[in-house]
């Protein structure tokens, strides 16, 4: 089964330390698949891209980072709020050359500050552009985008960019550019994906987050758990563990049969290892019920010991495409 079909923006979100941008770079890589030309954005200013891939700081301007198997093309591209002014200006009004005076006085981050929506507007109306490529077959367009976007306390403000213009115009130009954006947005051609850990604060926002984006009628797509651990204990000894029935004697014999001292002190530390471990376990389990109770589809991911490099985005990507993600999608 192959998972949103019909969606060309893929737009991540997740609470700070989810590792959403790592997501966001293995989900690109996943798309790319199979001879796909992606885009990876970033707008946040952290150069999260450049670090993963390991690579000089990425300018406002698109270029090629990665190779998927089979041919794809990974590019990224860190969007800035003032170039992404100087675009809306120059395509709208031809007026690059007044917009860069306006920056140098500067009038766009007075004009941002006073007015964040108008900073949304202009950095999801880049990705929407760029979306909008495909529909007119030009030369530089992308099969997909993804976008990392911000945390998912603030996801459905950045994105509902109708609701943060509206205090700002109610007609013209910046009214007709949000109407445009949210035209995609809120299309099939958008999902919004949440990246989470099995942790409860997490998993709250999560579920605050997709009910947040349900009810400004957003377009959510699934979730990521990132980060997973296997149990290192199976059901009926997890259950002795928290329980406190694990027998000392058993534990002592795997000690010496594995050429180490058994000692009292080292036993007693076990013993409450297992039980730490046996309540993350618990806490887990019931963590990923809550998640699948929203009825979205669910992807888990597990935490790589190794940590993450670029071998790491790809082995990510691989275990994407085995549930359904990429090739063609």
């Amino acid at each position: 089964m192959q998972h949103w079909p019909e969606v060309t923006l893929h737009v991540v979100s997740g609470k700070g330390g989810t590792g959403k941008t790592t997501l966001a770079a293995a989900l690109a890589i996943a798309l790319a698949k199979g001879g796909y030309r992606a885009l990876l954005m970033e707008v946040e200013g952290r150069q999260g891209i450049a670090q993963l891939f390991d690579t000089a700081p990425l300018p406002y301007e698109e270029r090629k980072i990665a190779v998927a198997p089979g041919g794809g093309e990974v590019w990224a591209l860190a969007v800035d709020t003032e170039d992404a002014l100087l675009d809306y200006l120059e395509m709208f009004y031809k007026l690059r050359r007044a917009g860069s005076a306006l920056s140098k006085m500067g009038a766009v981050d007075f004009a941002t500050t006073i007015a964040p929506g108008l900073r949304d507007v202009l950095l999801t109306g880049k990705a929407c552009e760029v979306v909008k490529r495909k529909e007119k077959n030009q030369d530089n367009a992308y099969d997909f985008v993804i976008l990392d976007a911000p945390p998912t306390g603030r996801i459905t403000r950045f994105l509902n960019v109708n609701g943060e213009v509206s205090g700002l115009a109610k007609v013209g130009p910046i009214k007709s550019h949000a109407d445009s954006v949210m035209n995609v947005i809120a299309s099939d051609q958008t999902a919004i994906h949440l990246v989470t850990l099995l942790e409860e604060m997490p998993v709250q926002e999560t579920l605050d987050g997709i009910a947040e984006l349900k009810a400004a009628e957003l377009p959510v797509g699934g979730i990521f758990v990132n980060m997973t651990r296997p149990p290192q204990l199976d059901a009926p000894r997890r259950a002795m563990a928290l329980a406190g029935d694990l027998p000392a004697s058993e534990i002592e014999s795997e000690l010496a049969a594995a050429g180490l001292k058994p000692t009292a002190e080292l036993i007693q530390a076990l013993l409450t290892e297992a039980n730490d471990h046996a309540e993350r376990v618990d806490l887990e389990v019931t963590e990923l019920e809550r998640l699948t109770q929203s009825g979205l589809p669910l992807f888990v991911l597990p935490l790589l010991p190794s940590g993450i490099d670029l071998g790491a985005l790809y082995e990510l990507a691989a275990i994407l495409n085995a549930s359904g993600i990429g090739e063609g999608n």
